[in-house]
């Protein structure tokens, strides 16, 4: 294979990956026939040493502002704020009579509360088995996120 495409695909790995195995890989693909199989496959294994790394990155995940940072551990939490925020707008515009039918507000509420469940699962379980004290304490900020929008809820009966 090229020494330029070998080197490409390599690239697809991540970095820590890459510090321990490239240049071995790379002079293995050289050596190789590169066929679309082949090429494949290398590309099939770097998405799956993304998702699930086999090799320790250098710097651990082992603080929770590490572990926030990921989409699908503060977009929850955004998504909880909003749905307060929507709530709390909506009995500052409206008050806080029950309504016969439910409006639009209610509506978003219940679709920001429902979209957050798979990425909250998601998080845990990706997240859990690497650093499993950071992504607990991030879970529970996202639990009392949830609480702290259900609360407006619950107290005015809307």
């Amino acid at each position: 294979m090229n020494p330029f495409w070998a080197r490409l695909l390599v690239g697809l790995y991540p970095r820590a990956w890459k510090k321990r195995y490239g240049e071995e890989f790379v002079a293995l693909l050289e050596e190789g026939r590169g066929g679309a199989p082949m090429v494949c496959n290398v590309i099939r294994s770097a998405l799956g040493e993304r998702i699930a790394p086999t090799v320790a990155a250098a710097t651990p995940l082992a603080t929770v502002p590490s572990v926030v940072i990921h989409p699908t551990a503060f977009l929850p939490l955004a998504m909880s704020l909003t749905a307060l925020t929507v709530v709390l707008a909506h009995i500052a515009l409206y008050g806080s009579a029950r309504e016969v039918d439910e409006g639009a507000a209610a509506h978003i509420w219940q679709l920001l509360m429902a979209g957050q469940i798979p990425l909250v699962l998601f998080f845990a379980v990706r997240w859990l088995p690497q650093a499993p004290r950071p992504t607990l304490c991030v879970l529970a900020l996202q639990a009392g996120a949830v609480l702290l929008s259900m609360a407006p809820v619950l107290y005015f009966h809307l």
